[in-house]
């Protein structure tokens, strides 16, 4: 089970919703009845999670997304600037008849270094702040590979390969998801690392998957279909 941080007092008493900032934003969770554009503050998002389920292997885990606390962010040298205090993705309520059955899946799925937090979420209408859940891999979690030279970076998630599919399709699908939820939701730290992506792909005979070139909502009707569908928030 993935372990809790903070009270549980903390979370919404009569609704339930959870923060998506990676693969969640274009994959939701099952039995969702409100999905709802935003962003978070005090993080800054970095493919600093090491991957061994979903977009890697256990001998050759890929990179997928976390969230790292601002103020312990500033302490670390990182190769990319911080850029916006903002971080965009998308919130989802949970149908109230399902949120024990999704409260319970999450928390056994979402293992591999994840853990659960509440954070205040800010909807991009300008509507009222909304308490959601999110699972982040914090940096004592020893999945967690903190700074990363950006073009090693980007080769690693290029030639990295998992259950869930090639590594780059994750990346770039994040790039374009995110840049369809704001004129200013995109991710300085994605953006560059899609670029750098791209120029290896130019130089390859691989070729993106169909994955990367259709974003219609991905809904699933069920825990037993989400099995399909991977974390990375």
């Amino acid at each position: 089970m993935a372990a809790h941080t903070g009270s549980e007092a903390q979370a919404p008493s009569s609704e339930f919703w959870l923060f998506g900032y990676g693969s969640l934003i274009w994959k939701p969770p099952p039995h969702f009845d409100r999905r709802v554009p935003g962003y978070v503050t005090g993080y800054v998002r970095r493919f600093w999670q090491a991957s061994q389920d979903h977009r890697g292997t256990p001998e050759a885990p890929g990179r997928v997304v976390t969230l790292i606390e601002r103020s312990f962010y500033e302490t670390l040298n990182d190769h990319h600037p911080a850029g916006s205090e903002r971080v965009w993705g998308t919130a989802y309520r949970i149908e109230t008849e399902r949120v024990a059955e999704v409260r319970e899946y999450l928390d056994i799925r979402e293992i591999n270094g994840y853990t659960i937090h509440y954070t205040d979420f800010h909807p991009a209408d300008g509507s009222p702040d909304i308490k959601t859940l999110v699972y982040i891999g914090t940096p004592d979690n020893d999945q967690f590979m903190g700074p990363q030279e950006p073009q090693q970076l980007a080769e690693h998630i290029f030639k990295s390969v998992g259950p869930s599919g090639p590594n780059k399709d994750y990346l770039l699908s994040l790039e374009v998801a995110l840049d369809s939820l704001s004129p200013e939701s995109g991710d300085g730290h994605i953006k560059d690392l899609a670029n750098r992506v791209r120029q290896i792909e130019s130089g390859s005979s691989a070729v993106i998957s169909q994955e990367v070139v259709e974003h219609e909502l991905h809904r699933v009707g069920s825990t037993e279909e989400q099995e399909e569908v991977e974390k990375g928030f």
